[in-house]
């Protein structure tokens, strides 16, 4: 099921489904349903039961009738990893350091802007004076249940599902912060788009595979993992140029693994917490050296796609 928010013709806040080109309001579908997607993560496994109980759904709209908003437009809490090798080695590149080592021994996250998330079509605005304005291509978990000290082998019962991450980054703001070593700030809380649905996990499962942990040569005595990944690709797209063709199963740090990593030392994660993945290899126009592409400027559209989730499309605007 792809979940999406969204306002209808008379602008009110609603949830629902994609069927296709068309919409299903859930409330209108059964009045015991919420209007709001936070609400509905918090108690999904009882609406779910509610939602098969109607077969043969007639959508209320078509995707033209409606304004897709975010599809949790109110996250708990948002946490984002770099869990891509490829990337991670290619930021260090850039910024002139070399990739700790302690890279290798866990998943590291920092904690963005959980209020500053924007849907598929809005417009992003540019920090004031930020020179190196750029993408990166990520896939998010939400997670949908309460949880600490969760295990690796725990993990797939908390997730709800997946969407399509932009973590907008302020380079030049960027680059000046990572001097002090308490990780991004400024540089990255200004936006965050997330969408254009959430697809439940079930519908994940079509794109398992069993892939071994990837690693550079000097790191091949990391013991290899086998699960945990999907084949999807990732595309990202600036005004209709293709500039990264890549695949989550190139991941190093699963989701599972991130979640175990997030939750653990007694730390609980709720309904409705973000999880990003961190960048796939070279998702971003700063591991080119914005030779692929210049930074980006007012007036650029940007399209994000995950194989099976959809089109994450917005615009940059000074």
């Amino acid at each position: 099921m792809k979940l999406i928010t969204f306002t209808n013709k008379t602008g009110e806040e609603r949830i629902g489904w994609l069927e296709g080109d068309m919409v299903v309001d859930m409330n209108l579908l059964d009045d015991k349903l919420p209007t709001n997607m936070l609400s509905f993560i918090d108690n999904h496994e009882s609406y779910f039961k509610i939602i098969s109980t109607h077969l043969n759904i007639t959508p209320h709209y078509k995707i033209e009738e409606v304004k897709l908003l975010p599809p949790l437009p109110n996250p708990r809490s948002f946490r984002d990893y770099v869990a891509f090798e490829e990337h991670m080695l290619n930021a260090s590149k850039s910024f002139g350091h070399p990739v700790s080592k302690d890279w290798y021994d866990m998943p590291i996250f920092y904690f963005t802007n959980h209020h500053g998330v924007y849907g598929p079509n809005d417009d992003i605005l540019c920090p004031k004076h930020e020179t190196n304005l750029d993408i990166e291509l990520e896939m998010a978990v939400v997670i949908g249940k309460k949880g600490k000290d969760i295990t690796e082998e725990e993990a797939g019962d908390y997730i709800f599902g997946y969407t399509v991450f932009n973590d907008w980054t302020a380079r030049a703001i960027q680059r000046k912060e990572m001097t002090v070593p308490l990780g991004p700030h400024k540089g990255k809380d200004f936006a965050n788009s997330i969408g254009p649905c959430i697809i439940t996990k079930d519908e994940m499962e079509q794109y398992r595979c069993s892939i071994s942990r990837q690693s550079h040569p000097e790191h091949l005595a990391m013991p290899p993992q086998t699960s945990n990944r999907f084949d999807l690709k990732m595309t990202a797209k600036i005004n209709g140029r293709t500039i990264c063709k890549g695949n989550y199963k190139t991941v190093h740090w699963t989701f599972p693994e991130m979640i175990q990593r997030a939750s653990e030392n007694n730390v609980t994660l709720m309904p409705g917490d973000i999880l990003g993945s961190g960048t796939v290899g070279w998702g971003s126009l700063m591991e080119n050296n914005f030779s692929v592409h210049r930074p980006l400027a007012s007036g650029d559209e940007v399209e994000l796609e995950i194989e099976g989730i959809g089109v994450l499309k917005n615009k940059v605007v000074l």
